[in-house]
């Protein structure tokens, strides 16, 4: 009976032991997937990390461009302001030219020249 027993028990074991190496084969397979999950993972960072480097180089490309575009608004603002002054400046010297104008005018009409003296005006006629 003991020997059966025992014959029972070393079935038992070998069920036992077939089982674990199917599980630690199925274990092996598990960690060899996850192994190669992890090298693609590793794989996809290495990509994902040089696109970020693109990104912000792209991004730092864009800043000094911007900076770049900033002042030549800045240049074109103190250009528009000069050129505004400008425009003021010489609105003032017409007008004063204009009046100084008038005044010379003004002047010559005090000289004779023996000639009559010209009028905008049509000249009149004498009555008979």
């Amino acid at each position: 009976g003991l020997a059966q027993r025992s014959a029972e028990a070393a079935k038992d074991i070998k069920v036992l032991i077939q089982a674990s190496t199917t599980h630690v084969g199925k274990g092996v397979e598990q960690v060899a997937e996850t192994g190669q999950a992890l090298d693609r993972i590793q794989g996809r960072i290495g990509e994902i990390n040089d696109l970020v480097g693109k990104i912000a180089a792209s991004a730092q490309n864009q800043s000094q461009a911007l900076a770049e575009v900033n002042t030549a608004i800045d240049q074109m603002d103190r250009v528009t302001q000069q050129n505004a002054a400008m425009v003021e400046e010489s609105t003032a010297a017409s007008h004063s030219l204009a009046s100084e104008a008038d005044v010379l005018a003004g002047l010559i009409d005090r000289f004779s020249l023996g000639t009559p003296p010209r009028s905008s005006a049509p000249p009149r006629r004498r009555a008979a």
